[in-house]
């Protein structure tokens, strides 16, 4: 449906329920009489003048090597065909340096056109109307020697002159600014020895198609790059700027030569100045313009004028389009987002969207997506301020939030479909709602518009829609959660708390705040997370939400079982679970009995684990989720390999992996491989536990799990004990442990602890596994539970015995 990123794998996580996972982590009239008029003879002796007009390069020029390659390899051919002319069209957005590059290109190849350069400034975004072919001819043609009374009046007849006088010249022809290839055609001669170097807005497709044109389209300045311009234009009035805020400015102007270099005068102009105070001006958005356009007399050299020129060249459509996308919250969206605030249908937005393209007022992107320059968009948030009224503005912006918020629900349900969120009717859906008929489709629509979701969840809470700011918020939870995107995820949740307080909707305060309650628990930060999801019931408890009660229970039972407070996690599941069970809830009185055989698979009571996980795996089976029904056979299969039951437990987990590879999920893969992993280990399969544990270690890291990824090193470090490579064992433990004491995570650093005492025993350091066993008994204060207090006396024994 909306397919804009396929090299990324589909993948997912739970953390609402089951806990197994919790570990972790855009031709004029004429009148009058007919008069015949004779043109006089070329004279065969006049004088033809050598022009030389070429403006003056830019100071400062910045790379573009790649772009002056390309031009210089026109000049190199010249003659293999010597009845073509070569035309290069420099193409790119307003004040990207398309002139600057063909002037200081020009120069630079002088030398090779003994028959002088002509230049013209073809005005073809101009606030007025472009310039005419004719004219332009006309001026070319007295430029060359030719005595104004001989120029001929006829536009045809002009061009014909005009490719005589070239016929036996090397002329070089810088054409500035051009309209399109309309304009420009009538301009061209008609040999090999001359060439023709074209900028423009436009994308000069007609001149490619006909002609035979080189296009280079002229991207933006890098970041190296621009810091590289605004330091060379500031270093003759300043010094001492830091790099870091030269990015940021760079970033600021948004890679644009003209505005880096306007940047820089004012910058120069102010040497005593901090740079850090223009980047501040240049930050608040109705100030930008002021600050970047120069003093009046420059005029055209304005990026004001620039953009100025564009804009009004374009129809009214196309222009109210241009002003409504200055609302958009991000600067690079799809076509149906753009039809959300143009008002239009697709296909009438996809063709205005396209008359912006070829404007350089947008830039097209990858898979149907288009981008705007941060000033461009700046530009056009000023015309909407300036052209429509409040109340219009805001219904335009309203109908944008909705659809995000109506398309990032549809996405949602199929993302995360036992976990999405179950929007109301507050905010009407509006018009070009995208539906999604698969995983990967919704996926790819999250991945290219992840940042603008962010954007607009804020934009909807500063902008007077708290309502949607909220639901927004919640909306995407699911999502986040299951991607692991914590900055994203934290910063929505947040706005979605104060969003839905100022509106008074004690619900979704609620369930803004569990999700930063979630966020906080999937990123370890553990007392935040209890802080956030205690605040959770209190108001649950208050507004009489059972359900919602029951999910704040299981949140701290969740908690309780990662700081291994095991009789607390015990009761807060029993409790969740009998109201869950009241409700008729079976889906989530499946997860939260599945947290409850975690509990008591940690409290090594292996034989009631299976008789609770085995009920609730048959529930999530029947309903369907696969996510949660893995994480059953993980625990399953947990229950039976320390209850003896190896084989049961590699089908289980076999069963887990094999989920995982239908779904092709690479998290799931990646966690489930250390219990199948554990299963290889325990049936004497040491190579293959080996091989499980370095895939799981591997997956983890591409994917930032570190907790994870210390878990799969740590049991990789058993296995090579097992298998007498002790140094190597030594290696992973010690890894696992600075994983776990970086993360506080205190039972996990134990064991790997106490594991990399034995290997370092067997090595013979036995001063160093002293120490370290000493930590890990420090690590251990506070566990009561069984296998924790069979820790610690496993630990004072050899203590007792290296003594």
């Amino acid at each position: 449906m909306v397919r804009e990123d396929d090299d990324v794998p589909a993948h997912a996580n739970r953390f609402d329920g089951s806990a197994a996972a919790h570990t972790v982590v855009q031709a004029g009239e004429v009148s009058g009489g007919v008069h015949f008029h004779r043109e006089a003879p070329l004279p065969t002796t006049a004088p033809l003048i050598v022009p030389h007009q070429l403006r003056s390069s830019v100071r400062h020029f910045v790379n573009r090597s790649a772009e002056q390659a390309r031009l210089s390899s026109l000049v190199a051919n010249l003659e293999d065909e010597p009845h073509v002319v070569r035309v290069a069209a420099i193409t790119g957005t307003a004040g990207v340096g398309k002139t600057s590059l063909a002037l200081h290109w020009a120069h630079s190849v002088r030398s090779y056109f003994p028959g002088g350069e002509l230049y013209a400034n073809l005005h073809g975004h101009a606030a007025g109307s472009p310039a005419a072919p004719h004219d332009i001819l006309a001026r070319f043609l007295e430029d060359l020697g030719i005595p104004a009374t001989h120029v001929p009046r006829q536009a045809e007849r002009r061009e014909t002159m005009f490719r005589s006088v070239l016929a036996e010249r090397r002329v070089l022809l810088v054409l500035d600014n051009a309209a399109g290839s309309s304009q420009v055609r009538p301009l061209l001669p008609a040999t090999s020895g001359c060439l023709v170097v074209v900028t423009s807005r436009d994308d000069l497709s007609g001149l490619v198609r006909r002609e035979g044109a080189m296009r280079l389209d002229v991207a933006t300045f890098g970041t190296s790059d621009a810091v590289e311009l605004l330091r060379a234009a500031t270093a003759d009035y300043r010094n001492g700027d830091r790099r870091r805020e030269l990015a940021v400015l760079a970033r600021l102007c948004a890679g644009l030569p003209l505005a880096l270099r306007i940047a820089a005068e004012r910058a120069a102009g102010s040497p005593s100045m901090p740079l850090g105070e223009l980047i501040d001006d240049l930050r608040d958005e109705s100030t930008r313009w002021s600050v970047l356009t120069a003093e009046p007399e420059e005029g055209s050299d304005a990026m004001r004028s620039v953009f100025e020129w564009s804009y009004q060249a374009l129809s009214d459509p196309a222009a109210r389009l241009f002003r409504h996308l200055g609302l958009h919250p991000g600067n690079e969206f799809g076509l149906a987002a753009a039809a959300s605030l143009g008002g239009d249908d697709t296909s009438q937005t996809r063709v205005l969207l396209d008359t912006l393209v070829r404007a350089h007022l947008l830039e097209r992107r990858p898979a149907g997506r288009y981008e705007f320059h941060d000033l461009l968009q700046a530009y056009a948030a000023e015309q909407v301020r300036q052209t429509e009224t409040q109340e219009q503005r805001t219904q335009v912006l309203g109908c944008c939030l909705a659809w995000y918020l109506h398309t990032a629900y549809a996405a949602q349900c199929v993302m995360a479909p036992f976990d999405s969120y179950s929007l109301d009717d507050r905010v009407p859906a509006p018009a070009h709602v995208l539906r999604f008929g698969d995983y990967q489709s919704a996926f790819d629509w999250y991945r290219a518009e992840s940042a603008n979701l962010v954007a607009a969840t804020r934009t909807a809470s500063e902008a007077g829609f708290p309502e949607i700011a909220w639901r927004l918020a919640v909306v995407m939870r699911a999502v986040y959660m299951h991607q692991n995107a914590f900055a994203d995820w934290e910063a929505t949740a947040r706005i979605g708390v104060e969003s839905a307080a100022r509106t008074g909707e004690r619900h979704g305060e609620a369930e803004a705040l569990e999700s930063l309650g979630k966020a906080a628990f999937q990123a370890l930060r553990l007392d935040e997370a209890e802080q956030h999801h205690r605040a959770c019931l209190v108001l649950r408890r208050r507004i009489g939400d059972r359900r919602g009660t029951a999910v704040s229970i299981n949140a701290l039972g969740l908690l309780a079982l990662r700081r291994r407070r095991l009789d607390e996690a015990r009761a807060h599941f029993a409790e969740g679970a009998e109201i869950f069970s009241d409700l008729g809830d079976r889906r989530w009185t499946a997860l939260i009995r599945s947290n409850l055989a975690e509990t008591l698979c940690e409290l090594d009571r292996g034989d009631d684990a299976w008789a609770i996980i085995e009920p609730a795996l048959a529930e999530l089976r029947e309903l369907g989720d696969r996510s949660a029904e893995g994480n059953a056979l993980l625990l399953l299969s947990w229950a039976q390999r320390t209850t003896g039951h190896i084989e049961a437990a590699s089908r289980s987990i076999r069963a887990a992996l094999s989920i995982a590879d239908d779904e092709n999920n690479q998290m799931w893969r990646a966690y489930w491989s250390v219990e199948s992993a554990r299963v290889e280990q325990a049936r004497g399969n040491l190579d293959e536990a080996l091989r499980l544990f370095h895939t799981s270690a591997a997956l983890q890291r591409k994917l930032g799990d570190a907790s994870r990824e210390a878990l799969a090193l740590d049991g990789a470090g058993e296995v090579h004990q097992l298998s007498g490579c002790f140094r190597e064992a030594a290696d992973m433990h010690r890894r696992a442990a600075d994983t776990y004491r970086r993360l506080d995570a205190r039972w996990q650093l134990a064991n790997a602890q106490a594991h990399l005492a034995d290997a370092l025993t067997v090595l013979g350091d036995l001063a160093s596994a002293r120490v370290v066993r000493q930590d890990a008994l420090i690590m251990l204060a506070g566990f009561g539970d069984p296998r924790a207090v069979q820790l610690a006396e496993q630990l004072t024994r050899a203590l007792r015995d290296d003594a």
